[in-house]
This record gives C-alpha cells, structure tokens and sequence, in this order.
C-alpha cells in the first residue's frame, strides 16, 4: 500500500486537515479492510477500479466514485475490486459544514454522490477534472480552486462549536462538555443542536472517537503493550471502559487489533 498525505493550502488550513492518496496493486485474493471510525469528514475520489462497502456479512453496494464520506459512530467493511487508486480530502470535524447548505448530520454514516451536495453541472466538470490531471499536484490545485470559490461568511462556523471541536481535539476527547461550557451551562441544548447540524453526531460522540485516536496511535506506536497503561494515558476511567468503547467504535478488543489482517488499511491512518 502506498499512502501519502499533503498539507492543505494556508487559507484553508483551519477546515481542511490534509489531502492524501492511497495505491495498492490489484490482488488476486483481495481481503476486506474494517475501517475505524476516525472524527472527520471525507471527500474522495475514487481513480481506480471500484471499491466494495459491505452494508451486511455478504451484501455490499459500490461506493460513488466522488464522494463524501461523513461523520462513521461504527466500524464497517470496505474491498477493492481490482487496483486501488484514491485522491481525498479529510476535512477537520467543523470544516466540510462551511461548503455545504445540507445539514451535516444528513451525511452521516453514509457515502453521499457529491453531485447531490453541489449540483450535476459542477461535479461533472470537477470530477473530470479531477481524472485527467496529471498528478497528485494538479489534483490538490483543482480541488483547492473549487473549495475556495466555495468559502463564504454566509457559511462560517458557530463559534461555540468550533471551541468545543478544537478542546476536544486538544485534550484527546478527554475533556467534559460541561467543563468547556463552565459558566454557560444554559447553552448545552443549544451547542448539542448546533453540533449535530454542523460537524454531524453528539459533541460527546466525537469525544470518544477522538479519544480512541490517542489509544489506537498508542497501540500502533507500541508505546505500551499493557492496556492499563493505555487507558491511563488515554484517560479512560479505567481498562474496563477502554476496552467498551473501543469495542464500540473498531468490533473487536484491543489485542485483537493490532495484527488483524483485515485493519491494515485502517492502520495506515494511524501512522
């Protein structure tokens, strides 16, 4: 697998968290790949042959080929068909809602055609783009040209909602809603109202994806094998509930993780 990531351009760095692309030769046998829900929104594009998502054990539908991928609260399958070749933007939690009118919480858990957020006529001529640039360069300047003419102050993000995404961020998930808010408490129903329209689940939900990042890059860095340990730098109230939630979010059980043969993708994110 050859995947690379790319730095967004300045004026996008706050909504946009990196451009990558990923390669893998065509298998004779290909493995299905669980992915791991990671806390961001993706555009994607897909330039090889077509890829798999399994919405049961043996039923699966072919992803669009442009896409968005929104916010994931669970694990599910993905299998090539043939060779892999993939350009996508991953937007920052708050990010994608400052480009599009449809609520964010419509996209989640879901891949959604991207000529339903941004009509037929302009897809078209930016996925065909898109496919006959020469190289990943191109790519990066095509797709930052639409963003940008997209980027408008009618659009911008709520204020409290991007302070509770980037405390989240900061402190891994670890940080109470209640404690961001302080002094603001009357604003919870209002900042979970805000929240699932523009970044697309529960403040509380992205806490614990974002929190389980930390534990995941643990686990793959091999800072500790001892899932104690995890939990206590992850900041989970203990290995008990380390282990729920990331049975939750990945399927499995952290010693599991680390060698299943159908997370290397997912892996790859992590590293």
């Amino acid at each position: 697998m050859d995947y690379q990531t790319y730095e967004p351009h300045s004026d996008l760095k706050s909504l946009v968290s990196c451009y990558w692309t990923l390669e893998v030769p065509k298998q004779s046998e290909p493995q299905k790949q669980r992915i791991v829900p990671d806390g961001c929104i993706e555009m994607a594009f897909i330039l090889g042959d077509g890829i798999k998502r399994y919405t049961s054990e043996s039923e699966f539908i072919l992803q669009p080929r442009a896409m968005v991928l929104g916010q994931t609260i669970d694990p599910f399958y993905i299998q090539p068909t043939g060779y892999v070749k993939t350009f996508a933007v991953r937007f920052y939690p708050y990010g994608f809602a400052n480009f599009v009118y449809e609520p964010i919480s419509n996209l989640a858990n879901k891949e959604t055609p991207i000529n339903q957020l941004f009509g037929v006529e302009t897809t078209d001529d930016l996925e065909q783009k898109i496919i006959k640039a020469e190289n990943t360069e191109q790519r990066i300047s095509i797709i930052e040209k639409f963003l940008l003419d997209r980027l408008n102050d009618e659009n911008t993000i709520n204020t409290i909602v991007k302070n509770t995404v980037d405390s989240l961020l900061s402190t891994n998930g670890s940080v109470s809603i209640n404690s961001i808010l302080k002094d603001n408490l009357s604003k919870r129903r209002q900042l979970e109202r805000n929240f699932k329209k523009q970044i697309g689940v529960s403040p509380k939900q992205l806490g614990k994806v974002i929190r389980l990042q930390t534990a995941l890059k643990m686990l793959l860095h091999q800072k500790s094998e001892n899932l104690t340990n995890v939990a206590y730098e992850s900041e989970y109230f203990d290995q008990a509930h380390f282990i729920k939630d990331f049975r939750e979010f990945t399927g499995i059980n952290p010693k599991e993780f680390i060698n299943h043969e159908n997370l290397a993708l997912s892996t790859l994110f992590y590293k």
